[in-house]
């Protein structure tokens, strides 16, 4: 049996653009991606905490060092800038090869998108 289970999450990101006219996904500061061992065209979960809701989309790379973190086509329609999203990334794992203290990697930013300590 497989479970599915979270890998990582960007908590607490700070939207800084929401953009309707693009074709879709969410933009991601690439330095974040890395930091959180997330991928270009991943799939990913979004919840905004401001309003509550949940969606799903995919990862583009945004400019390194820059706090991007951009709604894109449809997803700009569930959220404006500012709101707080927290973006979690999940894998498959086989039951028998969950190790018993599996702790996925969860990077905390802080308003301006940058990783806490």
């Amino acid at each position: 049996m497989y479970r599915c289970m979270l890998r990582a999450k960007l908590h607490m990101a700070r939207v800084t653009e929401a953009n309707i006219l693009y074709s879709g996904s969410l933009t991601v500061d690439e330095d974040l991606m890395d930091l959180a061992g997330m991928y270009q065209y991943e799939r990913v979960l979004i919840s905004n905490v401001n309003n509550g809701q949940r969606f799903e989309t995919y990862l583009i790379p945004g400019k390194r060092g820059s706090g991007e973190i951009c709604l894109n086509g449809a997803a700009a329609r569930r959220g404006v800038v500012g709101d707080k999203i927290i973006i979690f990334s999940f894998a498959y794992f086989a039951e028998d090869e969950i190790p018993k203290n599996y702790e996925p990697k969860i990077i905390v930013l802080s308003d301006d998108n940058k990783p806490l300590k």
